[in-house]
């Protein structure tokens, strides 16, 4: 008799967990779901659409208002969950297309100079490239021969995969190739010490960039002389996949800067072609500065602008190899910086969250991006270097 009231009992409780459990499953199931959508689901490449961002409105909170993965192009489908008005968690998805409506870039002025009987191709020596596609169709339009001294006016046609494109008319100048020159062009000198009383307050210091170029340096006068940092030269790549070399005067700049107690920075000079080769050009970088005190950022140098073209890589992929390079010396316990021209920084690099170092040759730049060492010059004059050098600004709350 006991047992079979437990018996009843017990399927009396199995009963009601089950009607528990299915009025649960069928409040969601037909849980109220009112999403609207806006008409236009395109979503630009590398853009910081966030899950919302293409809802009209909804009946309830969006739980998880993540950010849309828009780093590859073509339909991506977007699922979240939200409370809706009866307090009722629901889920919902939707698809968004990723494109790309950023022409190429042409880096090209309004005229391009040639020697008779080049025998180059100038569309592989113009830089032309693309924030997203890494193989941009790059032509010319019209009729000139490089044999035949004479003004040309043609156009350099770029277009991306995406069929965005570029035109630029310029004037191709085919000229006899030079005579020689006896003309003397006296070499311009930014003294360090006018930089520092123009440049050096409470919220800068000011300071210099070295490799091999500046000889043997006194660094006792650097330090006479007011020098407040030193960006040295580590070393690089001989080339794309070649072998590593370490700058003839790095082990002296960085033992003697060590010692008369000036901060250092570093830079490595890359041809990396890859996420993982700007990796190992990382990891070799930081076994050899292991034994040295590093104060200030690394910087990861790439500028073979010039061969560009062969390179096969879209600004988001130079871009991300950059960031690649520079979240290893960052991991690793360092500060990291990318170093690059004006020019370059406002048309090909990507935005990144890395500090920048930003070269621009000018008693006042106009660079309206984010920056924290400003290379101001490259024919400074300082007692204890020989050589001319670039002299360097750092801003301290910048």
């Amino acid at each position: 008799m006991n047992n079979k009231k437990i018996f009843i009992g017990g399927s009396i409780i199995l009963i009601v967990i089950f009607v528990i459990i299915l009025i649960g499953y069928l409040r969601i199931k037909f849980a109220k779901i009112e999403v609207v959508l806006k008409d236009n689901l395109n979503v630009e490449f590398l853009s910081n659409a966030k899950v919302s961002d293409f809802i009209t409105s909804i009946n309830g909170e969006i739980l998880n208002d993540y950010k849309i993965d828009t780093k590859s192009l073509g339909e991506k489908n977007i699922k979240f969950d939200f409370i809706n008005d009866d307090k009722i968690k629901a889920n919902y998805e939707y698809k968004v297309k990723v494109v790309d409506n950023v022409a190429p870039v042409v880096w090209l002025n309004n005229s391009y100079t040639i020697y008779k009987g080049n025998d180059g191709d100038i569309v592989e020596n113009i830089l032309c490239g693309d924030n997203e596609d890494s193989n941009v169709k790059c032509k010319l339009e019209g009729d000139y021969d490089y044999n035949i001294v004479g003004d040309y006016p043609l156009t350099f046609v770029a277009e991306d995969r995406s069929g965005n494109e570029t035109r630029k008319d310029f004037i191709l100048h085919v000229i006899e190739p030079s005579k020689n020159n006896n003309n003397k062009i006296t070499p311009s000198v930014t003294y360090f010490s006018d930089v520092l009383v123009s440049y050096k307050n409470e919220k800068t210091k000011v300071g210099i960039d070295v490799s091999r170029w500046q000889g043997d340096i006194d660094f006792e006068k650097l330090k006479n002389a007011g020098v407040d940092f030193i960006i040295i030269k580590l070393g690089g790549t001989k080339g794309t996949n070649e072998e590593f070399y370490i700058d003839s005067k790095f082990e002296s700049n960085i033992k003697q800067a060590n010692s008369y107690g000036i901060p250092v920075g570093i830079y490595f000079y890359s041809y990396a072609n890859s996420i993982d080769h700007a990796r190992r050009d990382a990891k070799w970088l930081l076994e050899q500065i292991k034994p040295y005190k590093i104060d200030l950022p690394i910087a990861f140098d790439w500028e073979d602008w010039k061969n560009f073209n062969d390179y096969n890589l879209s600004f988001f992929g130079l871009t991300s190899m950059a960031e690649e390079f520079l979240n290893t010396v960052t991991n690793a316990g360092y500060e990291g910086m990318l170093y690059s021209s004006k020019s370059y920084l406002e048309q090909i690099w990507l935005d990144t969250s890395y500090e920048k170092w930003l070269a621009h040759y000018t008693s006042k730049t106009n660079y309206e991006g984010e920056y924290k060492f400003w290379q101001l010059c490259d024919d400074g004059k300082v007692e204890g270097i020989d050589a001319p050098v670039d002299i360097d600004i750092m801003y301290l709350n910048k």
